[in-house]
């Protein structure tokens, strides 16, 4: 069972639904420590006082903000629990957005949220198929961990689910990253959408979104413990330097069609075959003249 990180209510109004938070994700990660080579001995970090220069105990440890080098203030979690805040005891729904509204990189890990209360399942079910049926989602205030939060409301199967998300400030502006001005074709950009259709599937299921760092790790792990040698390291592909974009979309759709076993193929558009081969055409009609041209001449006699 899942454990549960935070209690209150959500607020809708004048309605209230108890709940209990708890998250909806979990890191499958192989996790490592550090030893100490020669013996193996755990290496652990140790909490000491800059001023006493001892290692103190967790129980003298609190938290403090530092106003000056020499003043700290010191903030108490009786402090931050009693925070002059309507989103510290209750998640306050502030409007009602399409999803499609909010740029997904504001969006951050997931909670379930479960009703507290047989009192909480009926406001929790109201809110539920309200959020289904206006396919909308709702945009909250929250308060964990000493801060306050704007966080978004949606229903998962019946569940629903709060996202932490990020403040408009707290998103840098990604326009220093542009790239340089280049010119597109037509002809480009619709290749580039037959590829993108050729490697368009209806789910994430299967091989290709397993986690293989982890398993490779969990591989290498158990040879060291059977004391064999780990699997042998595929030589990864080396990607192919770019030099005609076009002749680069065809070979990337046909890698695309046999990956997936397709027959049936997505041709790039005929107006972009039909002038690569005119181009390719025109190109080796060029090298034959200047080939014949060189044949045709003559040194000068010394």
């Amino acid at each position: 069972m899942p454990r549960t990180v935070w209690s209150g209510a959500i607020s809708f109004g004048l309605v209230t639904v108890p709940i209990n938070v708890q998250s909806a994700t979990e890191d499958r990660s192989i996790r490592f420590h550090q030893y100490h080579l020669p013996d193996m001995g755990r290496v652990r970090y140790r909490k000491v006082c800059e001023l006493e220069d001892r290692e103190v105990a967790q129980s003298e440890i609190g938290k403090g903000y530092e106003l000056t080098k020499t003043q700290v203030i010191p903030i108490t979690d009786e402090d931050l629990s009693n925070l002059p805040l309507p989103t510290a005891k209750a998640i306050e729904i502030e409007a009602f957005v399409p999803l499609e509204s909010i740029d997904p990189i504001r969006i951050g890990e997931g909670y379930y949220l479960q009703p507290k209360e047989q009192v909480a399942a009926k406001p929790y079910k109201l809110l539920v198929q309200a959020l289904s049926r206006s396919s909308k989602v709702a945009v909250a205030k929250f308060a964990w961990s000493g801060r306050e939060r704007l966080g978004l409301l949606r229903v998962r199967d019946d569940v629903l689910v709060l996202h932490a998300m990020r403040w408009p400030d707290e998103i840098r502006d990604p326009t220093e990253l542009l790239p340089p001005p280049v010119e597109l074709s037509e002809e480009e950009i619709d290749s580039a959408l037959v590829l993108m259709d050729t490697m368009t599937r209806d789910d994430l299921e299967g091989d290709d979104f397993k986690d293989t760092y982890t398993e490779a790790i969990a591989q290498v792990i158990e040879a060291k413990r059977e004391d064999r040698e780990p699997p042998a390291v595929p030589e990864p592909e080396q990607p192919a330097q770019i030099v005609d974009l076009m002749a680069a979309l065809q070979e990337s759709v046909s890698k695309a069609k046999a990956s997936r076993g397709d027959a049936d193929v997505h041709e790039l558009p005929k107006e972009t075959a039909k002038k690569q081969q005119t181009s390719t055409g025109a190109k080796t009609t060029a090298r034959k003249t200047t080939a014949k041209k060189a044949a045709t001449r003559r040194p000068h006699s010394a």
